[in-house]
């Protein structure tokens, strides 16, 4: 969102005061919500659960303190390598145990709590499931009191693996029913789909991973990003700047408006016929109103040999007003070899074919007088 500036306070004066802007790279305020929401209920059911499991009493406390810090990395940044699953379950019982290590073989309590934290970053980090709240759960294994002292070594395990095992679980069922990407998967990075050695076409050019991995060794410092969503972050940061400097380029501007399309009660053999005679590579389907439903070409055809409809797959579409360049993904990505323009109700526009795209990144080349003519 962009904020008004008045011309008597500066950008950098007027920031100070913007009390509610995004702390983190990506916020919103519906994110914001959402991880309120989820802690809200997990932290109440954790400890609902873990009391009707164990009973309530001084001997055994219903939910321990790191919890709450789990709870903010599990709601509030679910992409986090440091919200994960392993990385809650095995941060904070690993840790548990490395503070009830400490206080077992340190007496001094000032002492065992430093040697307790820092096995536990070590013990985490050979684990591969460095978080943050392990080091609460280390500190209060060593200064828990009696009630942990009358627990001992099953303490990491009764209650901390328990409660971070509830809370996971209830952190895997909320975020499915939001429809957040958790636990967070990268998307697997193109591949080619000819199955040969080279690249594929959407990283022959451009930054690779060995770019990343450079930059990484010469700052020198850890971010909080999984590696591989750093390289589909700077991936879309040249895009969008891609975008913007030609963002005036609309799909309306370059689209096909006269597209062969052909109905869902159609008969393959027909749907071949247009394909070849036209010598296209996708054939919208539309309903009897008119209406895009997928689309089809010689391959989905190839695997039916009954209607059009056991060979529709799901089609790439786009809006006219939207820029042709934000096509290049898709256009680019070794499947789709066209994106077909469609209204809010879904009817058929215009379609934008590879070809009509290049031809369009073609004309935005800059032009030198002494540029070699091209081959015939």
């Amino acid at each position: 969102m962009q904020y008004p500036v008045s011309p008597k306070v500066g950008p950098s004066r007027f920031r100070r005061f913007r009390l509610f802007s995004p702390i983190l790279a990506g916020a919103t305020l519906r994110e914001r919500l959402i991880g309120c929401l989820g802690a809200l209920l997990a932290i109440g059911l954790t400890g609902v659960i873990s009391g009707y499991l164990f009973g309530q009493g001084p001997h055994l406390p219903l939910i321990v303190a790191p919890m709450g810090a789990s709870a903010v990395l599990l709601f509030a940044v679910p992409a986090s390598p440091l919200a994960q699953p392993w990385s809650i379950i095995g941060g904070n019982t690993i840790s548990a145990l490395m503070g009830i290590i400490a206080a077992y073989f340190i007496r001094d309590p000032i002492i065992a709590t430093g040697v307790g934290v820092s096995l536990a970053i070590g013990a985490m980090s050979f684990t591969r499931c460095l978080h943050p709240p392990g080091g609460a759960a280390a500190l209060t294994a060593v200064l828990g009191g009696p009630v942990v002292a009358g627990w001992g070594f099953l303490f990491p395990f009764v209650p901390v693996a328990l409660n971070s095992c509830i809370l996971v679980g209830l952190g895997l069922l909320f975020h499915k029913l939001s429809k957040r990407n958790y636990p967070h998967v990268v998307p697997k990075s193109a591949e080619n789909t000819h199955q040969t050695i080279d690249l594929p076409s959407a990283v022959r050019v451009g930054f690779r991973e060995e770019d990343v991995d450079a930059a990484l060794e010469a700052l020198d410092e850890t971010f909080d990003i999984d590696r591989a969503d750093l390289g589909r972050l700077l991936q879309q940061v040249e895009l969008q700047a891609a975008i913007r400097s030609n963002g005036k380029i609309s799909c309306a501007d370059i689209m096909s408006r006269d597209v062969i399309a052909i109905g869902e009660a159609s008969e393959p053999d027909a749907a071949r016929h247009l394909l070849l005679k036209h010598n296209i590579r996708t054939l919208p389907v539309k309903d009897p109103e008119g209406r895009l439903v997928g689309a089809v070409g010689l391959r989905e055809l190839s695997m039916s040999t009954e209607t059009i409809a056991h060979a529709i797959a799901r089609p790439a579409v786009a809006r006219p007003s939207d820029p042709a360049l934000s096509l290049l993904p898709v256009l680019t990505d070794g499947h789709t070899h066209a994106v077909i323009i469609v209204d809010d109700d879904y009817r058929i526009l215009g379609l934008i074919s590879q070809t009509d795209l290049l031809s369009a990144v073609a004309r935005l080349l800059p032009k030198e007088d002494n540029a070699i003519p091209a081959v015939a």
